[in-house]
C-alpha cells in the first residue's frame, strides 16, 4: 500500500517505478478482487476515443491488458477492435466487462452523461472496481463522481493528464491523480502504460485542481509567447533567433518551444484546440470566483483566446491565438523572406 511522505509532498513515480510495478513486466499486475483477464491482468475499459483517448487506449492495449472500449462514433472503436480490443454498446457495457475503467471526455456534460446518465458507469459499478477520469473538469465534479461510486463500493480517481497528443501517443504523459492511495496503487501498471510521470497529489479533487493550475499557466504562457513573437518580429527580429535565444533565457518555457515552430511552419491544424483551452479557462474562472481568488493574468489570457475563437480559429491548435495578433500588427511570425 502507498504511504505518504512525512512532509506531505506528492507521491511520484515514473514508468519504471509505478505503483505495483516492481519485478513485473509491463501490463502485469496483481489479480483484481472483482476478476481478471488472461494471465492475471486486470480487464480494462476505456470510454472516449478522441485525440487523446484513442492513443491512450492504444497504449493500454499494447501493454497487454484485455481492453473493452466505447465511443460515441464507431470509427475509433473499430480501429481498436481491429488491434484486439472488444467493443461495448454503452458505458454500462464497459463497466460490466472491466475491473478498471478509464474515461477521456471533452467536457463536464459528457463526463456527467457517461457516469451518471442512463446506462452509465455508476449504475453498473460494482464493489472492487476502480474508475479513473482523465478529463479536465472541476473538482466538484470529481468529488460528486467519487461519492456516487463509493455508494456502490467502487473507487474513483481524478487523473487528468498533460502532454498533448504526442505524449498520449508516445506513452510519455504526466498523470496527476487525486483519490484513494490504495486505488492509485492498484491502477499503477495501467497508468504506467500511458505516462512516464505518474503522481498521486492528494485526496479526491486534487488531481483536477493541479490540472487546472497547469491549464492556467498554459493559457497565460501561450498568450504571452504569441504577443512576444509578434512584437519581436514586427520590430525586425528574426523569430528563429528569438526562439534560440529565449529558449536558454529566463523568458524560455515549454510553450515557447512548442509554439514558435508552429508559428514558423504555419501549422495550426493539429494538437490542443483553442476552444478546449477556453473551456478549461471557464472552469478555472469558476473555481477562482468560488474561492475569491483574483486572476488578472488569467482574464487577459482568456481575452486572447476568445478573440482567436471569434475569428474562427476555435478548432485549430492553441498556437493559432497568434493569428489575430498578426493581423492587427500587420506582420507574420515567419522566417525573413518567407
Amino acid at each position: 500500500m502507498l504511504g505518504w511522505p512525512a512532509d506531505g509532498a506528492a507521491r511520484t513515480c515514473g514508468r519504471e517505478s509505478a505503483p505495483g510495478m516492481a519485478d513485473r513486466e509491463p501490463g502485469e499486475t496483481e489479480t483484481m478482487a472483482s476478476g481478471s483477464g488472461d494471465g492475471g491482468r486486470p480487464r480494462v475499459g476505456f470510454i472516449g476515443l478522441g485525440k487523446m483517448g484513442a492513443p491512450m487506449a492504444g497504449r493500454v492495449l499494447q501493454a497487454g491488458f484485455p481492453l473493452t472500449v466505447h465511443n460515441r462514433s464507431r470509427t475509433a472503436v473499430d480501429r481498436l477492435v481491429a488491434e484486439g480490443a472488444s467493443p461495448a454498446d454503452d458505458p454500462a457495457g464497459v463497466a460490466a466487462a472491466s475491473d478498471i475503467v478509464l474515461t477521456s471526455l471533452p467536457d463536464v456534460p459528457a463526463v456527467e452523461a457517461v457516469y451518471l446518465g442512463e446506462r452509465g458507469l455508476v449504475g453498473a459499478a460494482r464493489a472492487g472496481q476502480v474508475f479513473a477520469d482523465t478529463s479536465t473538469v472541476g473538482p466538484d465534479t470529481s468529488r460528486q463522481l467519487a461519492a456516487a461510486l463509493a455508494e456502490r463500493g467502487a473507487a474513483f480517481l481524478d487523473a487528468p493528464v498533460s502532454g498533448g497528443v504526442a505524449g498520449a501517443t508516445g506513452g510519455t504523459l504526466t498523470i496527476m491523480t487525486g483519490g484513494d492511495a490504495a486505488a492509485f496503487e492498484r491502477i499503477g501498471p495501467v497508468f504506467a502504460a500511458m505516462g512516464q510521470r505518474v503522481h498521486h497529489v492528494g485526496p479526491t479533487g486534487s488531481g483536477t485542481i493541479v490540472k487546472l493550475a497547469n491549464q492556467l499557466l498554459v493559457a497565460i504562457n501561450m498568450a504571452g509567447v504569441a504577443e512576444a513573437l509578434v512584437l519581436a518580429t514586427k520590430a525586425g527580429a528574426d523569430p528563429r533567433a528569438v526562439l534560440e535565444v529565449l529558449s536558454t533565457s529566463f523568458g524560455g518555457s515549454r510553450m515557447l518551444e512548442r509554439a514558435v515552430p508552429l508559428f514558423l511552419d504555419r501549422a495550426f491544424t493539429a494538437g490542443t484546440p483553442v476552444d478546449l483551452i477556453r473551456k478549461d479557462l471557464g472552469l478555472i474562472e469558476g473555481l477562482a470566483q468560488e474561492l475569491g481568488v483574483p486572476l488578472a493574468e488569467g482574464a487577459a489570457a482568456r481575452g486572447v483566446f476568445d478573440t482567436a475563437s471569434a475569428a474562427g480559429h476555435g478548432p485549430e491548435d492553441m498556437a493559432a491565438v497568434v493569428l489575430p495578433l498578426e493581423e492587427t500588427a500587420a506582420v507574420r511570425v515567419v522566417a525573413p523572406g518567407s
